[in-house]
Parts: C-alpha cells; structure tokens; sequence
C-alpha cells in the first residue's frame, strides 16, 4: 500500500471514529503530503482577508473567506466561488485558524456536491498554548509546514 494510501485509509478512519459525514480529518502534515502526491488534490484557506494579510498565506492554497471580514458574517457566495476554482470531484482539503470553521466549509461543500472532502485539523495556527498565544501548539504554522507572511 503506498504512503497515499494509507494517509486517505488514516483519514477516513478518524472521519469515522469522530463521527464525520465527509471523506476524512487530515493532521497538517499528513495534508501537506496529500497535496504534493494526490493528484488534482487543492488546500482551500477559508479564513479571512484579514487572517492571510496579517497572520500569514500558504503558498498555493486557494482562499475563500468562509466568514467575511469585517462582520463575521456567512460568504453568501462561498459554494459559487468554490466551484469556480475546485472540481466537485477533486480531493479538498480545508484549512482554518484552528479547525472549526473548515470542518463547516467541508460539511458545506459536501452538502453541495462536493464528492472528496477533508477538514485540516489543528488549522493553520493551532490551539492556543498556556500564554494564550497561537503557532505554538499544533497547526500548519508550529509543524513547519510552508507559509509566508501576509
């Protein structure tokens, strides 16, 4: 079984031990293989304008603010944009701050027709550490994965 494999088969194995109703839950590293070895496989940020200018970007990924900034509102076109950058059947992998709203970015793409979803756990800065700070404690960022200054 090849290493792609076998981190989709861990994937959909923690979807189903968390009860999930989409493809999987990915550990930032484990995404990060999957979209440098599964093909057509996109990372879709969906934090806001205000998370990528000023915390930090991830290379590649196509953003679409879940949420809008300022006003923390619902991106009433968040399916549209999705579909005008992602195929229904390609592999996604979500990312969020943390993991909450890109766990409802899967659900909702899924709900959509999206057909291969996955949800980013631990986000891009993780949970916070016992100073209350961020990028300490799990997260795309803490892992050393590929980011760059908003």
């Amino acid at each position: 079984m090849s290493d792609t494999q076998s981190l989709l088969d861990a994937a959909s194995a923690r979807a189903g031990d968390m009860g999930l109703p989409y493809s999987g839950a990915v550990l930032p590293q484990e995404a990060h293989a999957l979209l440098k070895n599964l093909p057509g496989a996109k990372l879709v940020d969906v934090r806001t304008r205000a998370e990528w200018d000023w915390v930090g970007r991830i290379p590649g990924a196509i953003e679409i603010e879940l949420l809008t900034y300022p006003g923390n509102r619902p991106n009433p076109a968040f399916v549209e944009q999705l579909a005008a950058q992602v195929p229904a059947d390609a592999p996604v992998f979500f990312i969020c701050r943390s993991g909450g709203r890109s766990h409802n970015a899967a659900m909702i793409a899924m709900q959509s027709g999206f057909s291969d979803c996955y949800n980013v756990l631990e986000g891009f800065e993780g949970d916070r550490d016992g100073q209350g700070h961020r990028s300490t404690v799990g997260g795309w960022r803490a892992a050393g994965l590929p980011w760059v200054q908003g």
